[in-house]
């Protein structure tokens, strides 16, 4: 099922690919214990694995420890290869928040053997992402915040001027890497504070006080 989300024109947007970023702040690194990179980690997500309000986050039942990680979600309204750092922010149609949800005991056993995160990271359900505003409603992307509650208590809050790789950087990196195309997601990484989610969590994200989305937990 194609998923679709309006640009600021209210002209229909249907997603193409979802471009993750890992490691993008540094406490967070530091509380996986993971190394900073000297470039940006950038990992897929199947269209499949979308999720709205609309529906309920439904746990996969190869886990038993599902994390929430809370981020700034880029739409891509303009696609483009080698795109410059000074054009970057031209190619953004809007910002939303989102979950990038992520099977952490599988995920630890597939870093232990060396394999791929996919079946960690790429599960139904596991890109939730809320309603998007125009790029112009968010005054400072470069220094905003967003954060998550869980069943009313503060989990999680970022502040993207703590980004190690700034939105410009990662829109150029990504289009000379693989190439941007109108429809794309990029989920800009998370702040430190993830956790486990359990059936019947309440979660409540919000973005600067202008942008909020509900999800619940089957």
């Amino acid at each position: 099922m194609a998923h679709i989300f309006l640009q600021p024109n209210n002209t229909p947007i249907v997603v193409a690919n979802i471009f993750c970023v890992g490691r993008n702040y540094a406490a967070h690194a530091a509380e996986m214990g993971s190394a900073i990179l000297e470039t940006p980690m950038i990992f897929l997500k199947p269209t499949s694995a979308i999720a709205t309000e609309a529906q309920p986050i439904a746990l996969p039942e190869f886990s038993n420890d599902v994390h929430y990680e809370t981020e700034l979600v880029i739409l891509i309204g303009q696609g483009g290869n080698n795109i410059t750092l000074e054009n970057a922010m031209q190619h953004i149609a809007g910002y939303g928040v989102g979950l990038d949800l992520t099977a952490r005991d599988i995920q630890a056993k597939a870093k232990a053997k060396g394999h791929p995160w996919t079946l960690a990271k790429g599960f139904k359900g596991a890109a939730c992402v809320s309603k998007f505003i125009p790029s112009n409603d968010l005054q400072n992307p470069h220094q905003c915040h967003f954060e998550l509650q869980q069943n009313g208590e503060l989990k999680q809050r970022g502040d993207t001027s703590l980004m190690l790789f700034k939105i410009p950087y990662l829109i150029h990196y990504i289009s000379n890497v693989f190439g941007l195309s109108e429809g794309d997601l990029i989920f800009t990484g998370t702040p430190e504070g993830v956790g486990k989610l359990n059936s019947g969590d309440q979660l409540l994200l919000n973005l600067e006080n202008i942008l909020t989305a509900h999800f619940s937990v089957s």
